[in-house]
């Protein structure tokens, strides 16, 4: 079956009868999802998750016993599908989404809301991009921990990244559960914005960084890295090909045969690419 067709397994795992109604109703509307199972609880969620390994869960944050940051430890954050928090208003709980670039949904839902949240969710699926999910969920319960030393967040990113004023960025430094990774600019491969932090994609694997594309193009050196578009920075050597479109826009097809599109926006920075082949 076509992995575009396949139906998302999803779990809706929240104690109020009335919120798993809710989602219930919403996720209906969907033909590409199917819920697999309903919890009330965080047992139940555990359970559910290692039962039918899902694609996604809707986790609500406060339930009695189990709440939904220890449903995420005591699984893992490896083995964790797609999350979308579920909670009432609770500043700290969503500044900590936030920071993370998580998505959440408040009590009572707007639907609004919630089809951002799930269409997210399905491209993240999609891309089949789990090892990110986890790095995320790591560093959500970091923050909520104040656990500072296993944060991905660097505190000071221009001092741990070697770089000095007026050089460009050489290697990365990331912080993930409990390691330390030097990444070489030279490997990363493209990057992608997620809110204020960047998501480095080297090989399979991908690296949550706290920095902004403005400050990355600024840092990187603008004859190996090309912005192609407001949320993707790519690597001049791990391009194949390019195919034009129409009106400026382009196909970017990377060595790994990962295609990136480019915005009209970012044209000219493109152009220097082409006039290198005249």
């Amino acid at each position: 079956m076509d992995s575009s067709n396949k139906k998302i397994r999803a779990v809706i795992a929240d104690d109020e009868p009335l919120a798993r109604d809710a989602l219930r109703v919403l996720l209906k509307k969907d033909s590409r999802v199917e819920i697999v199972a309903e919890c009330r609880n965080g047992e139940e969620a555990n359970a559910a998750v290692r039962r039918h390994s899902p694609e996604l869960i809707f986790l609500d944050v406060q339930m009695p016993g189990t709440d939904g940051f220890q449903v995420v430890e005591q699984i893992g954050v490896e083995k964790m599908p797609v999350t979308i928090f579920v909670t009432a208003f609770d500043k700290y709980a969503l500044r900590a989404f936030t920071a993370q670039a998580l998505d959440y949904l408040l009590k009572p839902f707007d639907h609004e809301r919630f089809e951002t949240a799930l269409e997210r969710a399905k491209e993240q699926i999609q891309r089949q991009n789990f090892v990110m999910t986890g790095e995320k969920l790591f560093a959500l319960l970091a923050d909520l921990r104040g656990d500072s030393t296993e944060k991905i967040v660097e505190e000071n990113p221009n001092r741990a990244s070697g770089e000095n004023e007026g050089e460009s960025l050489e290697r990365f430094v990331i912080k993930s559960q409990g390691r330390i990774y030097f990444v070489k600019a030279g490997e990363v491969e493209w990057i992608e914005a997620m809110g204020d932090f960047a998501s480095l994609r080297v090989g399979d694997k991908s690296h949550l960084l706290h920095r902004t594309m403005k400050d990355l193009q600024r840092k990187l050196d603008p004859k190996k890295f090309v912005r192609i578009h407001r949320s993707i920075i790519v690597n001049i050597e791990f391009i194949k090909d390019i195919q034009p479109l129409f009106k400026g826009e382009y196909i970017i097809t990377l060595t790994s045969g990962k295609q990136l599109k480019s915005s009209r926006g970012f044209h000219q920075q493109l152009q220097v690419l082409f006039d290198e082949t005249r």
